[in-house]
């Protein structure tokens, strides 16, 4: 299943998630430059630079040292990503899902949630295969988070969703609680798959995608206790998807 768009009006313009989606791309514009000009070696070092590298962030936590270039890796690593397929695919989803949570949080608590839901799904990953020398790249994690708390917020809203059967497909409104809900049952699935697998290639981070999706899942459930939903007022209709 991949959605399309939601029929979840916000009350407010999205504009920390429109400028998180621009900022992922201009810093995708910059990886291509770098790999223009110096290949896929230049490239590499640069997701060294400023990926999150689990070995390196590892020694950091131990030395206790929490501002090191290491450590702040784990922000850099968030507005990175590894190819086109993995750009567009990040920022629809957060383009879908992303304007309803701003809309609950606000756009200051919607940063602060994002970063530390980014965090949380990269020392997940951390956790997993502490020794890994391969760098974390990608807004996946964060934007699991904001999943999440989707689920808690928003289950029964309705998402157009291009649905495969086989070589056939139709598009479906879908209520979010299965969306997503088959989503994490995925990342369950294959991140289990993943265990005790060499990482030396790279490949998918799944326990930074389950991580960040059940950080997200339980604050939105502390924020609902806290801080019922405030009433509908005028939406934007654009905040459609």
């Amino acid at each position: 299943m991949i959605p399309l768009r939601d029929a979840n009006p916000t009350r407010r313009f999205p504009v920390l998630t429109i400028a998180i989606i621009a900022v992922c791309v201009v810093a995708f514009g910059w990886e291509l430059g770098v790999e223009a000009n110096g290949g896929q070696r230049a490239l590499g070092q640069l997701f060294l630079d400023y990926g999150a590298v689990p070995a390196r962030i590892s020694l950091a936590l131990e030395a206790g040292n929490f501002l090191s270039d290491a450590m702040l890796g784990i922000l850099t690593s968030m507005f990175l990503h590894g190819g086109w397929l993995h750009l567009i695919g990040n920022m629809l989803y957060l383009w879908i899902f992303g304007n309803n949570i701003e809309d609950r949080f606000g756009s200051l608590g919607f940063v602060a949630f994002y970063v530390i839901g980014g965090a949380v799904a990269a020392l997940a990953q951390v956790a997993i295969d502490p020794m890994s020398e391969v760098p974390l790249v990608g807004a996946s994690g964060a934007i699991s988070a904001v999943l999440g708390a989707y689920l808690v917020f928003f289950p029964h809203a309705r998402v157009l969703t291009l649905v495969f059967l086989g070589f056939f497909y139709q598009l479906l409104q879908v209520p979010a609680l299965l969306v997503l809900g088959f989503w994490f049952i995925l990342q369950l699935i294959d991140g289990v798959a993943t265990l005790g697998a060499s990482t030396a290639a790279g490949g998918v981070a799944f326990f930074a995608h389950i991580g960040g999706f059940v950080a997200g899942f339980v604050v939105a459930i502390v924020v609902r206790a806290i801080r019922p939903a405030p009433p509908r007022g005028p939406s934007y209709r654009y905040g459609v998807g």
